[in-house]
């Protein structure tokens, strides 16, 4: 692994926390960080009331990249999406209500786009 790519994926995991604790700031419960499939992972899970929440965080120090939402298209919805289906069918929770959430962290500033995309599968 290169040391850039460390960097980031280190970087990555520190604003995943920051969100993890800015969702529990507001009554969610973190059932577990970057759960990972063979399609890909899921940075954040969480219960909010009856809700199982998927959560992508995206992170920018500055706009020059894009604001961190923007980051979140149809590829990664799908990634997402999938990962999410896996999960509910490995832990037996089909009839569980959920939905996709993204935290964004610009610079100091943390938005919660709450029910963001829809299931993106197949």
């Amino acid at each position: 692994m290169t040391e850039n790519k460390y960097n980031r994926r280190r970087i990555g995991g520190q604003y995943e926390r920051v969100a993890g604790e800015y969702l529990t700031s507001l009554g969610y419960e973190i059932v577990e960080y970057n759960f990972r499939c063979r399609r890909g992972e899921i940075d954040i899970i969480a219960r909010d009331g009856d809700y199982l929440v998927f959560c992508e965080v995206k992170y920018r120090k500055d706009s020059a990249m894009g604001h961190p939402l923007e980051a979140v298209g149809m590829r990664k919805q799908q990634v997402i999406s999938a990962c999410a289906a896996y999960y509910l069918l490995k832990k037996g929770l089909l009839d569980v209500p959920c939905r996709f959430d993204v935290v964004s962290v610009a610079g100091r500033e943390i938005t919660l786009v709450r029910n963001a995309f829809l299931y993106a599968g197949g």
